[in-house]
């Protein structure tokens, strides 16, 4: 029996791959050179093991403190936006409400909304509260999202309504459905949902720079944005420090990412 040839296929992902995977091998290069060696024209594509620009990062930045400020901003946005997203994604799916239709149509034109379009407004709303250089500041603007209520509403309606039918024999309110029934059997979305909230939170660069001046109270990816200098930037001191953030994400992504591709590839199955 002939079998189709699968090599050019797996050539083309090889390829693509590489390409993928070279940011990361370049930095890591860079992280190990001396400043002179990442300086060179042409480049040098080869390591100088100067293994001493890990420990500069920590004693040019309070890369311990920023790295906790970020763990625990992460932790509170990531809790908030489950549960709201959750909550907001039962009432559409489930419920039924007049104009329901018309306001889940609101809540999916916040998606054609470009972000940068509220900074000026949640930065005068912090100023108002007294938020300013606080992780409170951090964490308020990111628990409710419209594509987190999207992403659930579409796991939500995959479940038989012969389940609330049943739970409403029995006596339970909305909120004992929410909870005791429906939320378990969303857990895919729940999983991808998260970790997708972990990877941008981590790597949130412009509200957390606009919003926190103090680096005690900076977050990974503003403490290393304040590594470049006005006229010149120590890239191996940089790239070193990169390096050390970009790992946790990594390691939690090879970890995750069945249950991210399952979560994200179960969201088209109904609509």
């Amino acid at each position: 029996m002939n079998r189709p040839r699968t090599w050019p296929a797996y050539v083309a992902l090889a390829a693509g791959a590489l390409v993928m995977i070279a940011p990361f091998v370049w930095q890591i290069v860079v992280a190990l050179q001396t400043l002179p060696d990442s300086l060179r024209v042409p480049p040098k594509f080869t390591p100088s093991w100067q293994w001493s620009n890990f420990a500069e990062v920590f004693r040019t930045v309070p890369l311990a403190r920023q790295f906790l400020n970020t763990v625990v901003v992460i932790a509170a946005v990531t809790a908030g936006l489950l549960l709201l997203c959750s909550l907001a994604a039962f009432a559409f799916a489930r419920l039924r409400f007049p104009g329901r239709g018309g306001i889940f149509t609101l809540f999916l034109a916040v998606l054609m909304v470009p972000g940068e379009l509220f900074l000026i407004p949640r930065y005068e709303i912090m100023v108002d509260l007294g938020w300013l250089d606080t992780l409170q500041a951090l964490i308020a603007p990111g628990v409710f999202g419209a594509f987190g209520t999207f992403l659930l509403r579409q796991f939500f309606l995959t479940l038989p309504r012969e389940l609330d039918e049943a739970a409403q024999l029995e006596g339970a309110n909305p909120l004992q459905i929410y909870w005791h029934i429906m939320l378990p059997l969303v857990r895919p979305g729940l999983l991808a949902l998260g970790l997708l909230t972990v990877m941008w939170s981590w790597s949130s660069l412009l509200w957390p720079l606009v919003v926190n001046t103090d680096p005690e109270m900076m977050t990974l990816s503003a403490g290393l944005a304040s590594l470049r200098g006005q006229f010149q930037t120590n890239f191996p001191i940089l790239f070193a420090g990169a390096a050390v953030a970009s790992l946790p994400v990594i390691v939690l992504f090879a970890v995750m990412q069945r249950h991210l591709i399952a979560g994200i590839a179960f969201t088209g199955s109904k609509g």
